[in-house]
């Protein structure tokens, strides 16, 4: 886990609920906490991969992660972006502030393609210039390999066909990111 992790836990942390709230588990309270754990364990990958030294980590948390508000309104949620009820000014929706489109465009990527997930975490390890430094593939194992507990509990988060609006946001970036490791590492 790289140093930097706590600055952007918020970021991690909203981004993943954002996911779970947009692509709800099916099932009861342990797909839920499956479903949470995949999303979490995505938004982790790619917030890493996105921000990959503590520069980067201290910026994102100072100038902030830029708000839900076009993939709610992408998914044709109401009140992505609006003050009052419902909006960013009501306080219950306030940790919508803290999900980072980008993050969330890679989260869905990783979590609609394993392969794609574990060439992201594989470029997560020492020497590929990003701060990750992780325990590899089994710190991410919902991610890279989701057993049929997994797949079950989070149907429409893994669906590649229902995230691709949100996924094709920025898939190229992340490919170009990857690609850039690959090469460096």
């Amino acid at each position: 886990m790289p140093g930097y992790s706590a600055d952007l836990s918020p970021l991690i942390a909203a981004t993943a609920r954002w996911l779970v709230s947009a692509y709800p588990a099916v099932g009861g309270a342990m797909s839920t906490a499956l479903a949470e754990a995949q999303a979490r364990q995505a938004a982790t990958v790619a917030a890493w991969l996105r921000y990959p030294t503590a520069v980067d980590a201290a910026l994102a948390a100072l100038t902030g992660a830029g708000g839900s508000g076009r993939l709610d309104r992408l998914l044709g949620a109401a009140g992505g972006d609006r003050d009052g009820p419902g909006g960013f000014g009501d306080p219950e929706r306030a940790w919508r502030t803290w999900v980072d489109e980008v993050v969330a465009s890679w989260a869905a990527c990783l979590l609609s393609c394993p392969e794609l997930a574990r060439s992201a975490v594989a470029a997560l390890s020492p020497g590929n210039g990003t701060g990750g430094g992780s325990g590899g593939f089994g710190e991410f194992r919902r991610l890279t390999a989701p057993d049929v507990h997994d797949r079950r509990a989070a149907p429409l988060l893994r669906h590649p066909d229902l995230v691709a609006g949100v996924a094709d946001l920025h898939r190229a970036d992340l490919i170009a990111r990857l690609r850039d490791d690959s090469v460096a590492g």
